[in-house]
């Protein structure tokens, strides 16, 4: 049985029974859960294994990778720019990056890259791992490509390739990389451990990530997949980058590389306890410090996009770079927004509820969103609230 440690304030029990009923029911090997309600830690749980092949076990101060959660970082970096009058959704990205606008991409706006209308999923140059890795290779395709349909005309989740878009943005508008920016704005602020781009020092504290073996039982889930992932389709272009990026045996996110690398759609490396702290800073007052004002977080999770996603053949709904409450992603109730993470990790605020909320794990689940153990979290929380 895993040993659960942490902290469950007065109310709150009925979350820490669902945390536990996730390892003992839900195939959970190690996670943490953490939730702030009016700027006060309320829950703060951890447990389980850190790393399955050498036993290591979950401490309060494990990292851990969080995929697509990274990309709520990514859009608050763009809002404190938008809050800061240096930048505005409805700016053109070639006013700040010139070099954008090739190949008809003159008009494409801020907004429209952060709501995925970009058309923009891959990268269509025939660049490697190791040049991924080192960022502007990546940036020089993105920048020179044509886009795969008419921007602003339909919406395709960009699930790696929005993080280096966002990125550039900021470094333009800004003059720091977005790894920077966040150590700077966001992490030092607060006190979180939160890297978009992990310091070596740190690295023998992430977690190892265990992929979990397809279900035989779920035929629905098995033919969305196969569609998904099919060589050449949206899906395999954008969450695999055409099969140079892979979390099957040998995963790449378990990697040094990865964890080092600027990758700002995918790659963050936080805890519970500060992606939840993140958001509550980004919807309220924490220990001082509010990220976002009143007016910017409106703007940031005002609904851009909805409906059929050219991506993940599914219905999303995104704000100015956060996925917002839907049936795919449930975030407990409208006005939620956040973004979950392949395998299952979710962060992501609710100012009507005072909340902000923060979920990782390293047994990726199947599914893309709507995790059982999150769900599990949500009505747990939605109940002491």
């Amino acid at each position: 049985m895993a040993e659960i440690e942490g902290q469950v304030d007065d109310g709150f029990g009925a979350v820490a029974d669902a945390f536990r009923a996730n390892f003992d029911e839900r195939d959970e090997l190690g996670a943490a859960f953490a939730l702030y309600v009016d700027g006060d830690k309320k829950v703060d749980l951890w447990g389980g294994t850190a790393n399955a092949q050498t036993g290591t076990p979950w401490t309060e101060d494990t990292l851990q990778l969080v995929f697509s959660t990274t990309k709520g970082i990514a859009a608050t970096a763009i809002a404190m720019l938008v809050q800061s009058g240096t930048l505005r959704y409805d700016d053109p990205v070639s006013k700040h990056w010139p070099e954008f606008a090739a190949a008809g991409k003159d008009d494409i706006t801020v907004e429209q890259v952060m709501s995925h209308q970009a058309g923009l999923i891959a990268v269509d140059a025939p660049i490697d791992f190791d040049q991924i890795m080192a960022v502007t290779p990546v940036i020089e395709s993105l920048q020179e490509q044509a886009p795969m349909w008419e921007p602003g005309t339909a919406h395709g989740y960009h699930a790696i390739t929005y993080g280096w878009l966002a990125g550039e943005i900021v470094a333009r508008v800004d003059g720091r990389r977005i790894g920077q920016f966040v150590q700077d704005e966001i992490a030092g602020p607060l006190g979180i451990d939160l890297w978009i781009g992990l310091p070596e020092s740190e690295e023998e504290r992430v977690s190892r990530l265990e992929t979990t073996p397809l279900p035989t039982d779920d035929p629905a889930l098995l033919e969305h997949l196969g569609k998904l992932y099919a060589r050449g389709a949206n899906g395999y272009r954008a969450l695999a980058l055409d099969g140079r990026l892979s979390t099957a045996k040998g995963n790449h996110f378990n990697t040094r590389a990865v964890h080092a690398t600027e990758m700002p759609g995918a790659n963050g490396i936080t805890t519970a306890r500060s992606l939840a702290k993140f958001y509550a800073a980004t919807a309220g007052t924490v220990d001082g410090v509010r990220l976002l004002d009143t007016d910017t977080m409106n703007a940031a999770r005002t609904q851009r996009v909805s409906g059929d996603d050219l991506t993940l053949l599914t219905a999303s709904r995104f704000g100015a770079g956060f996925w917002l409450h839907n049936e795919g992603a449930p975030m407990i109730q409208d006005g939620s927004y956040g973004h979950p993470g392949a395998g299952g990790s979710l962060g992501f605020a609710n100012p009507e509820l005072g909340i902000g909320y923060g979920y990782v794990m390293n047994r990726m689940g199947n599914n893309l969103t709507a995790d059982p153990r999150c769900l599990a979290l949500n009505d747990a929380v939605q109940a002491s609230l």
